[in-house]
């Protein structure tokens, strides 16, 4: 007998809080040309944090956030490494999810390859890591997150979700918005104990 795929994510999953995706994204599979894994590890970014793209008002570079939830917000950090969001919320609420460690578990050679190093543990933790592993660039923004190359599928059973500051911002850097798989080695970052 053949075990049963959990569901697939579809658009709808996003069209809530940025604060009840965020934490829910934790055990979900996230795959990309059929490489990729579980998701250990996000931030959520409010439209009200100045932390957020989305906080000045919409440019050309942030025009996805400000579009319908279930889509796909990929920009350049420090001109260096691709990061990937969900967006979240209504359309027009321009919030999204970052994120920020997967555990691979699916195309490990190939992610392997595109990262050139065999430390498993280190092919997808933090931001740059997994859209490097997964072969994100800007061909991706815009994209829907329930279509080719991208799916998603549905955490099964219960996980333990940990919650702390996110990392290297400096607006709002003490909000308690970064979460995480409590004990995963697949982390960016620990979470400090407490």
């Amino acid at each position: 007998m053949f075990a049963v795929p959990p569901p697939r994510l579809d658009r709808t999953f996003f069209d809530r809080s940025v604060h009840a995706v965020a934490p829910d994204l934790i055990g979900a599979t996230l795959l990309v040309n059929g490489s990729g894994g579980m998701i250990v590890e996000v931030e959520a970014y409010h439209h009200t944090d100045p932390a957020a793209h989305s906080f000045r008002g919409p440019t050309q570079r942030n025009a996805v956030m400000f579009g319908p939830p279930g889509y796909v917000y990929v920009y350049r950090s420090y001109g260096i490494h691709w990061c990937m969001n969900f967006v979240c919320e209504p359309a027009g609420s321009a919030s999204a999810v970052l994120i920020r460690a997967v555990e691979p578990t699916h195309g490990i050679p190939t992610m392997r390859r595109r990262r050139g190093l065999s430390d498993i543990r280190l092919l997808c933790a933090g931001p740059g890591r997994v859209c490097e592993a997964l072969a994100i660039t800007s061909a991706h923004n815009g994209l829907a997150l329930d279509r080719p190359p991208f799916e998603l599928r549905a955490r099964q059973g219960d996980v333990e979700v940990v919650a702390g500051v996110r990392i290297g911002i400096t607006k709002a850097a003490e909000l308690p918005w970064r979460y995480g798989l409590k004990g995963s080695r697949f982390l960016s970052k620990p979470f400090r104990a407490g």
